[in-house]
């Protein structure tokens, strides 16, 4: 079995530069939930039919891996027939028994298991076809059967008559042909309708004027195989993929303060017993471990947080392990390469960046930590900033265990504070700092009797 994905088109009403199926749902561009489906089928190629914003497409996909993919240009667009006409060269017809998947980058939220129940129903010889019954058939192709209740053809709505729009099972577009009758029927199809365009779908016709037994499967959820043209139908989908994120999370025992007001937009595993508050947006891919609470208004990217781990309100979280039982925020900012150990605790308003904090260490407000490797039970006092940029190199703090960074002190990188080093409020530390040594690098205080503060206008 071999697939084609149609992803040539604009998109106008999406009034975008950006090809229509590259917007996104749930974090991904929808042409990649498609792709994404796609290989779950397995299947021997997947060939993309693009056309506008060609290299864009390509672009995107080229940061994983695209070995099972084939591009295929379709440089005017003259209608899905034409568009799975320019795959053709690509398709193994030396196999009898081959099949061709047809489906839309556009339609981003069709399943893997309705996608195998159409594969059941074809061979070699048959033809299976996905259609879906709809309360508001206006703009879609009617499905045509005979009185044995057997499908003979699909109308486009602009050429269908008043008798013929009045049905509501309508084409999905989305089937799967035997190959080598696929690349007959292709070159029997013509353009002799309003839109001039050829039209996949007169393949069944030409399925029925042969006999050849085509197989439906009817959808009842319609959702499944929506289609977008807008930015309104864009937004439904994106509703409808978080509803059936919010359900898989609540069905795993996850708890949701409130399910309509968590947004996963990407890949989220949760252990047993975690706790997600209101207005929680998870993107990328993110772990969490048992016993894990998250608070209400935080953004966690990328991460892996571990069992017992305490995440409170309005931290931000990208590219990150937070380590076992730890505490982070309130409206704590945690960058990328920032690993914590178990039961480390960093508060409000700290900025951590590619920095590894041991177990039991502990900056628990108003701090930037960058380009750092801190030991255990280390305490990083309020103010604390780790001066790692020099004006053009980042350069590396080290800290031994129990070290303790007394408050506003500023480290300039390179430095290295061995194990129980002491540094005094107020310090600029430029130099190491040897162990049990207490470091202290300001100015001594003066007193000035009878100073005269100065007043405004003067």
């Amino acid at each position: 079995m071999e697939v084609v994905i149609l992803a040539a088109g604009k998109g106008s009403r999406m009034f975008s530069d950006k090809p229509k199926v590259l917007h996104s749902i749930g974090g991904s561009a929808m042409l990649e939930h498609v792709v994404r489906t796609s290989r779950a089928l397995h299947p021997q190629k997947i060939h993309t039919v693009i056309g506008f914003g060609a290299q864009q497409i390509k672009d995107y996909f080229a940061r994983s891996n695209t070995a099972d993919l084939t591009w295929v240009l379709q440089a005017e667009q003259l209608g899905t027939g034409h568009a799975v006409q320019q795959a053709l060269p690509g398709i193994n017809i030396e196999d009898g028994e081959n099949q061709v998947l047809v489906l839309y980058g556009d339609v981003p939220l069709i399943q893997t298991s309705t996608l195998q129940e159409l594969l059941s129903q074809t061979d070699g010889e048959t033809l299976a076809l996905l259609t879906v019954l709809t309360e508001n058939p206006t703009g879609l192709g009617r499905i045509i059967r005979n009185k044995a209740g057997e499908v003979t053809r699909i109308v486009e709505e602009r050429d269908a008559n008043s008798e013929q729009k009045q049905i509501n099972e309508v084409n999905s577009g989305i089937m799967c042909v035997p190959a080598t009758k696929l690349v007959r029927w292709l070159g029997e199809i013509r353009n002799d309708n309003d839109q001039s365009e050829y039209y996949l779908t007169d393949l069944i016709a030409l399925a029925a004027d042969e006999n050849c037994q085509i197989n439906a499967i009817t959808l009842a959820d319609e959702i499944e195989v929506q289609g977008v043209n807008d930015k309104t139908q864009l937004a439904l989908l994106e509703r409808h993929y978080q509803m059936n994120k919010q359900q898989e999370l609540l069905d795993q025992g996850v708890t949701l303060r409130d399910p309509e007001r968590v947004e996963v937009r990407g890949e989220l595993s949760c252990g047993k017993d975690c706790v997600v508050d209101i207005n929680v947006i998870f993107e990328g891919t993110v772990s969490l471990g048992n016993n894990v609470v998250i608070g209400a208004n935080t953004v966690i990217k990328d991460a892996v947080i571990e069992d017992g781990a305490h995440v409170l309100p309005g931290t931000n979280i990208d590219g990150a392990t937070i380590g076992a039982n730890s505490l982070i925020g309130p409206y704590a900012r945690i960058r990328p390469g920032t690993v914590l150990g178990a039961n480390v605790k960093i508060g409000n308003f700290v900025e951590t960046k590619n920095a590894i904090l041991g177990e039991g260490s502990k900056a628990n407000h108003l701090a930037y930590i960058g380009d750092a490797e801190i030991g255990r039970n280390c305490n990083i006092g309020a103010g604390t900033i780790f001066c790692n940029y020099d004006g053009a190199n980042k350069h590396k703090s080290t800290l031994g265990d129990n070290v303790f960074i007394g408050s506003n002190s500023v480290l300039v990188a390179p430095v290295v504070l061995a194990n129980n080093a002491f540094v005094a409020a107020g310090s600029a530390v430029n130099c190491d700092v040897p162990a049990d040594s207490l470091a202290v690098a300001r100015s001594k205080q003066r007193n000035i009797p009878d100073w005269k503060r100065p007043t405004k206008g003067q």
